[in-house]
């Protein structure tokens, strides 16, 4: 398979941390260009990939015609605006989470991508991790039986860094929208349920949440379930996603950052038979995300996460703003 050429729109941290490196390791993906404003920001990028090609505006690099797909790490309210900036220049793209701040903002982008034929997704990357895939299996074999309730706590604590674009309200900022979508729609991917009703307890700095706690009654294919998430920025780091069926549980811990957070494991307990644990120390969430794209672009391989799974998402984070008290 011929490498798919990527750009990157920003030199964000966590472009060069995680995405970006995982796009120049990945099967099937060249990291190819990088556009910023700051030539020194670039440096921490051309430390593992020396032949970056360099553009001092985005702009320019939507130009280049040798660019097939964009990677969107900018702050969350820029992100529809350069989704479609990428769409319109030809180019599949790949844009953070959340890709919008409210559901509706979605269907522009589900539009440009259905006139385009090109792919646009929002950058889930936990769909594409054994421990996830394995997690949703399970469910819809009825290995626990029909799910009665399922919970997610998702914190960590940054206000020793006021300046941080998750603290501040102009650049989209929040737990929630930060960290709610992977509490939100992990869950919903897993049972495919949709909130029927949305209890919400929200706390604030500076216009921003900081805390937030949901109650809600799911409903899907396998019936009603109630659901509890729990997400802040000012809490000691907690991850855990857990659910509970008819006959058993399942919990799955390092959920959102494998491998950072801890080793990504499923545990079944079952009564009356042996606790089962699985292991999935070796996976790599990000690349897997890069070479899946890819295999999309140039295979027309199935991928497992759409624009419309994404406004499901933001449609209940929309929801768990409406209802705060």
């Amino acid at each position: 398979m011929k490498p798919v050429n990527w750009g990157v729109l920003g030199a964000a941290n966590f472009a060069r941390q995680h995405m970006a490196r995982a796009i120049h390791e990945a099967e099937g993906a060249r990291l190819y260009a990088l556009a910023t404003s700051d030539p020194a920001k670039a440096e921490g990028f051309r430390a593992f990939c020396p032949d970056l090609k360099l553009y001092g505006s985005y702009d320019a690099l939507l130009a280049d015609p040798e660019v097939e797909a964009v990677y969107v790490p900018l702050p969350n309210h820029l992100h529809v605006e350069w989704t479609l900036k990428a769409i319109a220049a030809g180019k599949h793209v790949l844009t953070e989470k959340p890709i919008a701040m409210k559901a509706d903002e979605i269907d522009a982008l589900i539009a440009a991508r259905d006139r385009s034929g090109l792919l646009a997704t929002e950058a889930y990357m936990i769909v594409h991790h054994p421990q996830w895939q394995r997690a949703r299996t399970l469910v819809e074999e009825g290995a626990i039986g029909r799910i009665l309730h399922a919970d997610a706590a998702f914190s960590y604590d940054n206000r020793a860094d006021p300046g941080n674009i998750r603290n501040r309200p102009e650049t989209g900022g929040g737990s929630i929208p930060d960290i709610g979508v992977y509490a939100y729609g992990s869950v919903r991917w897993v049972t495919g349920a949709e909130p029927v009703e949305v209890r919400s307890r929200i706390i604030r700095e500076n216009g921003v949440d900081t805390f937030a706690q949901v109650i809600a009654d799911m409903e899907g294919p396998g019936g009603r379930f109630t659901y509890a998430a729990m997400t802040s920025m000012r809490l000691p780091p907690r991850q855990e996603v857990v659910f509970q069926g008819e006959g058993g549980v399942i919990r799955l811990s390092a959920p959102f950052n494998a491998g950072l957070f801890g080793e990504a494991q499923v545990h079944m307990f079952r009564p009356g038979k042996a606790d089962h644990v699985e292991r999935f120390p070796g996976a790599r969430q990000y690349r897997n995300q890069v070479e899946a794209f890819g295999r999309t672009i140039r295979d027309g391989a199935a991928y497992p996460w759409s624009l419309e799974d994404a406004k499901g998402t933001q449609a209940m984070i929309d929801r768990v703003f409406a209802a705060a008290t």
